[in-house]
């Protein structure tokens, strides 16, 4: 072997050499449990080999099990059903002349086949509503075979089949628990390979994050009815060993209690290991025969073991030792661009675009896009921004199929794909990330990327031919993008710019001709953003179509060439970056200009000095970037401040910060002359703080009143009707609408409703979080009004709405936010016409 050979071979650690080893040492180790079991089935005496063929069944229904919890994230609390259909159609042919080998295939057959018609309108529901379906499966099954004497037996069960037989033998217990052995194994290796192919890695991706699956082309209905058929089938062949073992079955050999020590037979073992159904199955089986003597106290104890192994080891025996013993290989990333261009170019080309023609659609009623029409050229980054609720995600959301629109069309080099499945869609090309991002958190990094490779295309054994290739390409899309860290972490264990990198990298895995990138920023620091806006540009340069949403708008005026405006979902203009700054209906836009003027204090505000509210130094963040830093701010009795800036500037995690609804990374908040930057958010507005959170969080089944009188709860002394009526006098539109659910009134209702539930805790100061979003300008206008005349009365407020100008009007003073700092601050007066704002909204 030659020397670049060798620096080859070593240089890929997670190449063919190092996956045949993985895979023999887990080949070696299926084949010693399965040698091993046969040879004390007929080794031990007939009692332990019928304890033995018992372990077999269930280590066989918990692999079925496994695959359908542990590799897909569906959970049945029915598969005792599956079970029975198994042993039932054992009995049946085997009774009506059938041998018992026909009788077994035949077993699976019918009961991944009940499986599969279970699963149509099953997968249709997700969490406690399948498990429900599942339940119901189950019982329905028992009382069917209560009922149905004639095929079943009734209760009296069946019974007189004849004994398998074996090359003309009569097979006996310790026959029939080497055959289950040997089934075990067998279900043991099916799942070993499918874990390890691409079906399942895709089952993995759908458990994971469906919505994320999807937009990999994987079609996730087919994937979750595909694992429910093989659980089903898997089980019902373990169902029909039970019939030639016992001899005799019942309708009370398969009760749901039955079906319950299946599952907890999985968690604790570990739901996704390889090992986790076997020790599981071990431990039922075993763990009755040891306490035989305290027959009643049995599902006691199973209950206590599944709590103690909840607390203690969440992912179950195996999986959480397995966990402590992981080896993190230590293969990085690797950077070619030249390879990057050759595989991306490959679908993309200079003549690509992506147009959407007056795309249309509505929610209850409302539009939430109208008439939008754009068109995006590959090569070039088109962004489309707005304020808060102009309907960008909802075009990304229709252009990648998770919203059809109304009327309209979405072409992608002149084919329509409006309308189109989300996994048909991303077929087409068209790949994306999310404003959160949507990793599958237990997969590894580099199975993050290969899944993405395989374009939606699943098979059940891996081409082992094929990986080193594949996994030479992930490693290089994730060098391209920057990542730098360890190809075999867990995903989820990843700070949250390598998240966005993660994304980023599995997106162009699937070599899209469009990506689109939903506020791709967002919580990232600036010199992160700074890489970012390089890896943008080298994207496009690469012939890719990028479609990016992104509310920083230093970075999106830095690296646009087409930028498109939205605002209540209506195009607002379309051309350069240049071109949109300075246009006066972007600015209306951003900043809130219209013809209603909000009134100003009859005379400027001269109040005390003393402040109820003041922040030193403080900083907070979500993960490793801190969104705040070294907010310095002050709210003094009866004044009303004003908080500006653009969207993802800070905003809404400072006024969360100094409630107590996040915690501070550092730095203090002072609230009449107390610190309560670590009390609880309970404590907070005990002491005298009311936020009215974005989006107005109300409990829609509750009445008006209700959520009004819920704001009181941690008053002492409660409120009486003469405090409502002085709201109601507040809030007029409220008077006839008290018994009402909060949840059918209109945007401004509700937004009256929840500043009538902050003012009822009677606080030292209210902070309001966008009170005008979603308002059409007649409500603003009259929200605005109720403002005013609060901060008349003397009421200390701390405002933070998209509408500056609006916001300006009211308010005595005003902060710049910009990228999690205060950039300026000053009377409202003369920040009104400042450019500061308009830099702080669109950029400089």
């Amino acid at each position: 072997m030659n020397r670049s050979a060798k620096k080859m071979f070593a240089e890929f650690p997670n190449n063919l050499k190092e996956t045949l080893g993985k895979q023999s040492a887990g080949y070696l180790s299926i084949a010693a449990m399965t040698v091993a079991g046969v040879y004390l089935a007929f080794a031990l005496e007939d009692y332990f080999s019928f304890i033995l063929a018992l372990a077999a069944m269930n280590i066989m229904v918990g692999v079925g099990l496994n695959i359908l919890l542990g590799l897909s994230g569906q959970i049945s609390f029915g598969h005792v059903g599956f079970f029975a259909i198994g042993a039932y159609t054992t009995a049946i042919l085997m009774l009506q002349g059938a041998g018992f080998w026909l009788s077994l295939l035949c077993s699976g057959l019918v009961s991944g086949g009940v499986g599969f018609l279970l699963a149509l309108p099953a997968l249709r529901v997700s969490g406690p509503y399948l498990a429900m379906m599942t339940i119901a499966f189950a019982f329905i099954v028992e009382h069917g075979a209560i009922e149905w004497k004639a095929l079943t037996g009734g209760a009296n069960g069946l019974t007189g089949f004849p004994n398998p037989e074996l090359f003309g033998r009569v097979m006996n217990e310790a026959d029939i628990a080497a055959l289950g052995c040997l089934l075990a194994g067998a279900s043991l290796l099916f799942y070993y390979r499918l874990s390890h192919g691409t079906w399942g890695k895709g089952m993995a991706a759908v458990r994971d994050s469906e919505t994320a699956a999807q937009s990999l082309g994987l079609n996730t209905v087919i994937i979750k009815t595909v694992s429910f058929t093989l659980s089903a089938l898997i089980t019902g062949m373990a169902g029909a060993l039970f019939t030639p073992l016992n001899m005799f079955i019942s309708p009370g050999s398969f009760t749901f209690i039955q079906s319950i020590l299946f599952i907890l037979a999985v968690v604790v073992g570990g739901a996704g290991a390889l090992w986790g159904p076997v020790l599981g199955a071990v431990l039922i089986v075993l763990i009755p025969e040891m306490l035989s003597g305290f027959e009643q106290y049995r599902l006691l104890f199973f209950g206590g073991l599944l709590l103690a192994v909840l607390w203690l080891a969440p992912r179950g025996i195996i999986g959480s030792l397995s966990r402590l013993f992981q080896y993190e290989a230590p293969a990085k990333a690797i950077r070619d661009a030249h390879g990057m261009r050759h595989f991306l170019r490959r679908q993309t080309n200079a003549e690509q675009y992506l147009s959407v023609e007056k795309i249309n659609i509505s929610f209850g009623g409302v539009d939430a896009v109208k008439d939008v029409s754009f068109r995006a050229e590959a090569g070039k980054i088109t962004s489309l921004i707005g304020p808060n609720g102009a309907g960008k995600t909802t075009v990304l959301n229709m252009i990648s199929g998770f919203y059809a629109p109304d009327s309209g069309k979405i072409k992608l080099s002149g084919e329509d794909i409006a309308g189109m499945k989300t996994h048909m869609i991303a077929r087409q090309g068209i790949a994306r990330t999310y404003q959160t991002t949507l990793l599958f958190e237990r997969m590894s990094v580099i199975d993050n990327i290969l899944i993405a490779l395989d374009q939606g295309q699943l098979g059940f054994i891996a081409n082992g031919a094929e990986k080193p290739e594949k996994t030479r390409i992930a490693r290089n899309i994730l060098g391209f993008t920057g990542y730098a860290r360890p190809l075999a972490r867990m995903a989820g264990e990843l700070p949250h710019v390598d998240k966005r990198l993660v994304e980023i990298a599995r997106s162009l895995a699937t070599n899209p001709a469009v990506l689109l990138l939903d506020e791709p920023a967002a919580g990232l620091m600036k010199d992160d953003k700074k890489k970012l806006a390089t890896l943008l540009r080298e994207i496009a340069g690469l012939g890719v179509i990028v479609i990016l949403v992104e509310h920083d708008m230093s970075l999106v005026m830095e690296i646009t060439d087409h930028l498109v405006v939205l605002d209540a979902g209506m195009l607002l203009k379309s051309g350069s970056p240049e071109q949109a700054r300075n246009d006066r209906a972007v600015k209306r836009a951003y900043l809130g200009a219209s013809k209603f003027e909000a009134r100003p204090r009859a005379e400027p505000w001269n109040g005390g000095k003393d402040a109820i509210i003041t922040a030193l130094q403080l900083a907070a963040g979500y993960g490793a970037a801190p969104v705040l830093e070294d907010i310095d701010l002050q709210v003094r009795r009866g004044e009303m401040v004003a908080v500006l800036g653009a969207n993802g500037a800070g905003k809404s995690t400072m006024l969360r910060a100094m409630s107590g609804l996040h915690r501070p990374i550092k730095g203090s908040v002072i609230l009449n002359d107390v610190k309560i930057a670590t009390q609880p958010a309970y404590k907070i507005t005990a002491a005298g703080l009311s936020l009215v959170p974005e989006g107005r969080q109300l409990f829609p089944r509750l009445t008006v009143l209700d959520n009004i009188l819920l704001g009181a709860f941690s008053r002492k002394n409660k409120p009486d009707w003469r405090e409502i009526e002085e709201l109601l006098g507040r809030f007029p539109r409220l008077r006839d609408r008290l018994e009402s659910k909060a949840g059918i009134l209109s945007g401004g209702e509700q937004q009256m409703v929840a500043i009538a539930r902050g003012l009822i805790a009677r606080p030292d100061i209210l902070l309001l979080d966008e009170p005008s979003l979603g308002l059409a300008p007649p409500m603003i206008a009259e929200l605005f009004d109720i403002l005013a005349g609060l901060r008349d009365e003397g009421i200390a407020i701390l405002i933070v709405d998209q509408m500056a100008n609006l916001a300006l009007a009211v308010a005595d003073r005003g902060y710049v936010l910009e990228n999690g700092r205060i950039v300026y601050s000053d009377r409202a007066k003369e920040l009104k016409n400042d450019p500061a704002i308009i830099k702080a909204y669109l950029g400089h």
